[in-house]
C-alpha cells in the first residue's frame, strides 16, 4: 500500500494541536485524514472508518483517560503514533504493552508527524510478523507432539514401528487429502474413545 493511500484517523481534543498534525500529514502527501476532537464513540468511528493508522495527541492525559486509551488500543491491533506533553515511565510502560507502537513525550512538531507516523506503520508490521512467526511455530510444535502421540497409540495398538506408523499415517492424509496432524488428531480422538 502507497503511504498516501493511507487512511489515517487523528484524536485529539484540541483544534490547534490537530492542525499541526494535519499540515504534516498533508505536506507529507496523506489526503485521506480524519480528525476527531471528542473521545465518546472512538471505537465506533474506528470501526466505520476503518483507518490504517491512528495518531493519538493529548496534551495532559489523566489516569483514566489514558487507561480508556490504552483499552482501546489493545483491541484495534493497527500502527498507533501517540503524542503527550509529559508523561511518567508507568504511563510509557503501559502504551508499549497496550500495543502503541510510537510514544512522543513532548514532541509535537509539524516536521516530526511523517517520521513518525512511518516508524509506527514499519514498528507495527515488524511486530506484527513476529506474532505470526511465534503463533506459526506454536502451531507447529502442537502438531508435531500430536503426531507423536498418534505414533505411539498405533504402535501400542498395532504393533507397528514408528516408520510403519508414520508412513501410514501419511498414506492415509495423502489418500483422505487432508494434514497428517488432522488425521493423527482423529488418531488420537479416537484412541481416548476407546480407552
Amino acid at each position: 500500500m502507497r503511504h498516501a493511500d493511507l487512511t489515517i484517523l487523528v484524536i485529539d481534543e484540541n483544534a490547534i494541536r490537530s492542525s499541526i498534525i494535519e499540515e504534516g500529514l498533508r505536506e507529507a502527501g496523506h489526503l485521506k485524514v480524519t480528525v476527531i476532537h471528542e473521545m465518546n464513540g472512538v471505537a465506533r468511528i474506528i470501526e466505520t472508518l476503518k483507518p490504517d493508522v491512528i495518531i493519538i495527541d493529548l496534551e495532559n492525559p489523566g489516569r483514566d483517560m489514558m487507561e480508556h486509551l490504552f483499552q482501546l488500543t489493545r483491541t484495534v491491533s493497527r500502527p498507533i503514533a501517540m503524542f503527550v506533553d509529559r508523561s511518567d515511565t508507568a504511563s510509557i510502560e503501559a502504551a508499549v504493552d497496550a500495543g502503541v507502537s510510537a510514544y512522543i513525550v513532548d514532541g509535537l512538531r509539524k516536521e516530526r508527524v511523517k517520521p513518525i507516523l512511518d516508524m509506527a506503520v514499519s514498528r507495527f508490521n515488524a511486530f506484527s510478523r513476529l506474532q505470526r512467526e511465534l503463533a506459526e511455530a506454536r502451531s507447529a510444535l502442537e502438531e508435531r507432539k500430536v503426531v507423536e502421540r498418534a505414533k505411539g497409540i498405533m504402535m501400542k495398538m498395532r504393533g507397528l514401528s514408528e516408520e510403519e506408523a508414520f508412513t501410514l499415517l501419511r498414506q492415509t492424509a495423502m489418500n483422505e487429502k487432508k494434514k497428517i496432524a488432522d488425521i493423527a488428531q482423529s488418531v488420537v480422538t479416537a484412541a481416548g474413545l476407546l480407552t
